[in-house]
């Protein structure tokens, strides 16, 4: 059974809308679809930087901890690459049949022109 699980720094300032917004979609897209990995979305936005944050639920539907060391994540809309980066996330470890919440942090070198709405994020190899 898929459990939710928030990284400790989350878990203390998430506010109250927030989590209750996590929980209700946790709740929806709970089954993995032939899928070991899935990005749920829940939200995106730009910074004062520039930079696109991308919220979504990190699924791991596998049998062993997922981590993130120079893991290339796409962003993608209607089909087209919109952004591309290699992430190394430390304290992001998922145990397996465990969701977390997490924003990933796309730098402004990294992003084609677009409005960034409708999203989604994929794993490369």
């Amino acid at each position: 059974m898929q459990k939710l699980q928030y990284e400790a720094s989350w878990d203390k300032a998430l506010p109250n809308q927030d989590r209750s917004r996590i929980e209700a979609v946790f709740q929806q897209t709970n089954s993995p679809d032939q899928q070991t990995i899935v990005f749920t979305p829940l939200w995106q936005a730009r910074n004062y930087r520039g930079e696109l944050l991308v919220t979504v639920i990190v699924q791991n539907f596998g049998d062993s901890i997922l981590s993130f060391h120079n893991q290339k994540i796409r962003y993608i809309e209607k089909g087209e690459i919109l952004a591309e980066h290699a992430f190394t996330i430390p304290p992001l470890n998922i145990q397996p049949q465990t969701s977390m919440p997490w924003a990933f942090i796309f730098p402004v070198k990294s992003l084609k022109q677009s409005s960034f709405k409708d999203g989604r994020l994929e794993l490369t190899d």
